[in-house]
């Protein structure tokens, strides 16, 4: 049975930070899409890694994470108004309402738009419905990380 979420939620992601992110949910966008600034694509022990800086506080800029994650690619991402960018992807843990599974982000700065974190209908493909008419129906719970 699947769980049911509204169109805004708080997320975690345990491996980055155990701050939980305001997110959107948004069904019309393939990916989700995580706010993050100073990128860096770096080569460590023939691995590719991405360290990143994110703001998981909602409208605040005082709170600053510094943060590593395994570097899949570079993916081009055409916007919802059509502009396409090319975006480096990562492969992290999320957690939503206690449940907690990989999936793919990719990194943007998203400074001017409303929510730092756009969760796309990959992630929650086959494991959520979205009830658009309410917010904050999952709670996050730091879930355990799954190891495969």
């Amino acid at each position: 049975m699947k769980k049911v979420m509204g169109w805004r939620e708080m997320i975690v992601f345990p491996e980055l930070t155990n701050i939980p992110i305001k997110a959107k949910i948004d069904t019309g966008a393939r990916t989700t899409a995580l706010h993050a600034y100073d990128i860096e694509v770096v080569k460590e022990r023939r691995k590719m890694w991405v360290y990143f800086d994110i703001h998981p506080l909602q409208k605040s800029q005082k709170k600053s994470v510094r943060v590593k994650a395994p570097f899949l690619e570079y993916r081009k991402i055409k916007s919802s108004v059509g502009h396409e960018t090319l975006r480096p992807v990562i492969e992290t843990y999320i957690d939503i309402g206690g449940d907690s599974f990989l999936t793919e982000v990719t990194l943007v700065n998203r400074d001017l738009m409303g929510f730092r974190l756009l969760v796309g209908r990959q992630t929650i493909k086959n494991k959520f419905l979205v009830d658009v008419g309410h917010s904050f129906l999952t709670r996050p719970k730091m879930a355990k990380v799954k190891k495969a």
